[in-house]
C-alpha cells in the first residue's frame, strides 16, 4: 500500500492531512461518559502527566482561546418616533426638517445593524482565534452511485451519547459533496496513546483500506488522549476532486473552532462542524463588503430620490404662497392701483408741456 502524504498533499490516489492542537492551562469539559482508558475531550491536565515534545501543541494553527461559545442577548431595537404634522404653504423649511430626520433614522438604523452582523459574525467565525478557510472554488459533488455506502463512525472512547444527532450532519456533508465521511475516535495508535505525525497518518491510511471499498469516502481519524489532540484525513481518489486541499482545510477549521465550545456535546460539536463544512466547501465564499456596497447605493438612490422630492416640494409651495397672496388681495387695491399709475403719467405729461411753453 502506497504511504499518504501529510498536510493535504497527494503523491497517491488518496490525498492525506491533518493538525493537532491542546496542551492548554484549562480547557472544555467534556459531557460524555469518560472511556475505560480514562480519555475524555477537553480534559484537565492530569498532575506529573505530560506528552512527548513535538507531538501535541505544536501546530502552527495552535488555539489559543478556550473559553465556551457566548452570542450576546440581543436587545429590542429602539422604538423611532416619527412625529406627524401638516405642512402648510408657507413651511418651505418643513420638508429640510423632515429629511433632515429621515436621514438620521436611516443612517442609525443601519449602524445598528452593522454592528449586530458584526459582533455576531465576529462570535460566529472566531474561536481562539480561528478564521476559517474561504471557499473560492465552485465544486460538483460527486454523482450518485460513486460511494458504496457504510457507517458513519467509530467510537473507541464512548463519547457518543445521540449518534443521530452525529448522523444527521454527517449525512448532510453527504448529500452536499455526494463524499461520505467517517469519523474515527480513538486514544490508541497501534497500542500508543503517543504516536508521532507519521504514526497517524500510516495508521489512518490502513484504516481506508479496511473500512471502504470505494474511492469515495472521507475518513477523519480524531485522536485525543491526555491534553492534546490530533486529526488526520484520507480522502479517496474520487472523493478528492471534491474535498480538495482548501476543502479539507475548511473541516479542519470547523473541528477546531467547534472543539473548545463548552455549550456543545461531543456529537454535536462533530455533527455541526460537518455539516457547516458542508455549507461553506458546496458555496464560494462572498466578499463581506458585497452587501455593504449594496446597502451604501441603495441609501444613495434614496437620498438622492428625498432631495428630488423636496425640491419638488419646496416649489410646489412657494406657488402656492404666491396664489393665495393673489387671491386673498382684495379687487378695490387693484383699481387703486391703475388710477395712480395713469394720474402719474398725465401728471408728467402736463409737466413736460408747461417746461416746452416757458
Amino acid at each position: 500500500m502506497a504511504r499518504r502524504s501529510s498536510g493535504g498533499s497527494s503523491s497517491s490516489n488518496r490525498s492525506s492531512g491533518g493538525r493537532s492542537g491542546g496542551s492548554f492551562s484549562s480547557s472544555r469539559s467534556s459531557r460524555s461518559s469518560s472511556s475505560s482508558s480514562g480519555s475524555s475531550r477537553g480534559s484537565i491536565s492530569r498532575p506529573g502527566s505530560s506528552s512527548p515534545s513535538g507531538i501535541f501543541g505544536n501546530s502552527s494553527r495552535k488555539k489559543v482561546g478556550t473559553s465556551p461559545f457566548r452570542i450576546p442577548a440581543g436587545g429590542s431595537r429602539r422604538p423611532t418616533a416619527r412625529g406627524s404634522g401638516v405642512n402648510t404653504a408657507g413651511c418651505a423649511g418643513c420638508s429640510g426638517c423632515s429629511l433632515f430626520a429621515f436621514g438620521v433614522i436611516v443612517i442609525a438604523i443601519i449602524l445598528i445593524v452593522l454592528v449586530v452582523s458584526g459582533t455576531f459574525s465576529s462570535c460566529g467565525s472566531n474561536s481562539g482565534n480561528i478564521e476559517i478557510t474561504k471557499s473560492t472554488i465552485a465544486r460538483e459533488p460527486l454523482p450518485k452511485g460513486s460511494v458504496n455506502e457504510t457507517g458513519y463512525y467509530t467510537d473507541e472512547l464512548g463519547w457518543i451519547n445521540k449518534d443521530s444527532v452525529l448522523i444527521n450532519g454527517m449525512k448532510h456533508f453527504y448529500q452536499e459533496t455526494g463524499v461520505q465521511p467517517y469519523l474515527y475516535i480513538t486514544d490508541t495508535v497501534n497500542g500508543s496513546h503517543y504516536p508521532t505525525d507519521d504514526d497517524l497518518a500510516d495508521f489512518a491510511g490502513g484504516l481506508y483500506d479496511k473500512l471502504f471499498t470505494d474511492e469515495a469516502h472521507c475518513l477523519i481519524v480524531f485522536f485525543e488522549y491526555g491534553d492534546g489532540y490530533m486529526d488526520r484525513y484520507v480522502c479517496g481518489n474520487q472523493a478528492k476532486t471534491v474535498i480538495d486541499n482548501e476543502a479539507a482545510d475548511i473541516l479542519l477549521d470547523y473541528i477546531d473552532k467547534y472543539y473548545y465550545y463548552d455549550n456543545f456535546a461531543d456529537e454535536e460539536f462533530f455533527a455541526k462542524a460537518f455539516s457547516d463544512a458542508a455549507d461553506r466547501i458546496m458555496t464560494v465564499t462572498r466578499s463581506p463588503w458585497i452587501p455593504v456596497f449594496i446597502v451604501i447605493g441603495i441609501i444613495a438612490v434614496i437620498v438622492l430620490l428625498l432631495f428630488w422630492w423636496s425640491n419638488v416640494k419646496r416649489q410646489k409651495n412657494i406657488e402656492a404662497k404666491q396664489t393665495q397672496e393673489i387671491l386673498n388681495t382684495p379687487l378695490e387695491k387693484f383699481g387703486d392701483q391703475e388710477v395712480e399709475e395713469l394720474t402719474k403719467k398725465y401728471e408728467k405729461k402736463d409737466e413736460g408741456n408747461e417746461s416746452k411753453e416757458s
